[in-house]
């Protein structure tokens, strides 16, 4: 499972490889639906002490064209050193595996996604001998998904749609966890796997953001489903009775002490460890009028 909001930026297309075909639709890529996709070795370490490696290596095959690497990396920030090893790693992956490559840059700031768009060029005097283009993946270029339905049809999209919009536009990354949530739920019921995925994916790679910290609130206190009986409804709907009831409760005590009426330790240990919210709503009513503590409870 990924570890940080750089892994995850990256490690989705690995683990997740239906994302590609949007993703190539957003960069105005085609590709084919039915293309298929395997992980490649990142390592384009050389015999020598210097270790180098691209973040993700995937070999994409369509199925109406050549086959083709698509290298992945993220970036958080502008690092000049960085479009020299992205033309290293494409002439390396080129040179190995004897395939064309293209390059993604998933960025989640602006400014980044501005200067990996390039070009990075090597040469001298007005001569271009190596020029790196990377295709660039972002908050200027990722649709927000607010709608439930797209997000169930295409969760991994949502997710990694949330997470590069999450240090950016924060509202508009708070504005997709909702639906995400909710299509979650859904798919809990027929994929539970994909739901604890992308759950553990947002908590993660979120992280302290306050999308994170909203993210985290969702999921674990709202319920969009009421009446369906989820675990994390019920677990929700009994923890929020029990603690209304407990408020009530000293609620009731403190009017019949202001009240000056007398409650022996068996009447409060009865109104204290109730936990119907119905029914200590109906005692703290009583607790106005009653001349005795014992006759909240007159007609049980």
């Amino acid at each position: 499972m990924v570890t940080s909001a750089h892994e995850g930026m990256h490690r989705i297309f690995q683990e997740r490889p239906e994302i590609l075909g949007p993703v190539f639709e957003v960069l105005g890529v085609p590709l084919s639906a039915k293309a298929t996709v395997d992980v490649v070795n990142p390592d384009v370490t050389e015999t020598r002490p210097l270790e180098r490696r691209v973040d993700t290596v995937l070999r994409v095959g369509p199925s109406d064209g050549e086959d083709f690497l698509l290298a992945i990396e993220a970036q958080s920030g502008k690092k000049q050193a960085k479009s020299v090893s992205w033309a290293y790693y494409v002439s390396y992956l080129q040179s190995k595996y004897g395939l064309p490559v293209l390059l993604v840059v998933v960025c989640q700031d602006m400014a980044t996604a501005k200067w990996a768009t390039g070009p990075f060029d090597c040469g001298t005097a007005g001569w271009t001998t190596q020029r790196t283009t990377p295709l660039v993946v972002g908050p200027h270029n990722l649709p927000v998904i607010t709608d439930a339905r797209t997000a169930l049809k295409m969760p991994a999209l949502a997710a990694f749609s949330a997470l590069a919009h999450a240090r950016v536009h924060e509202s508009q990354s708070l504005a997709i966890l909702e639906p995400i949530a909710k299509a979650l739920q859904q798919l809990g019921e027929t994929d539970p796997s994909s739901e604890r995925y992308f759950d553990d994916f947002l908590q993660v790679t979120l992280g302290d953001t306050p999308a994170g910290k909203e993210w985290s609130r969702i999921m674990t206190f709202v319920s969009y489903f009421p009446g369906r009986g989820t675990v994390r409804e019920t677990a929700y709907l009994e923890g929020k009775a029990e603690g209304e009831a407990k408020g009530q409760a000293k609620g009731i005590l403190s009017v019949l002490d202001v009240r000056g009426i007398p409650v022996s330790d068996s009447v409060r240990e009865r109104i204290a460890t109730c936990t119907d919210l119905d029914r200590v709503d109906a005692w703290l009513k009583r607790s106005l009028t009653v001349e005795r503590a014992e006759d909240l409870f007159a007609d049980e």
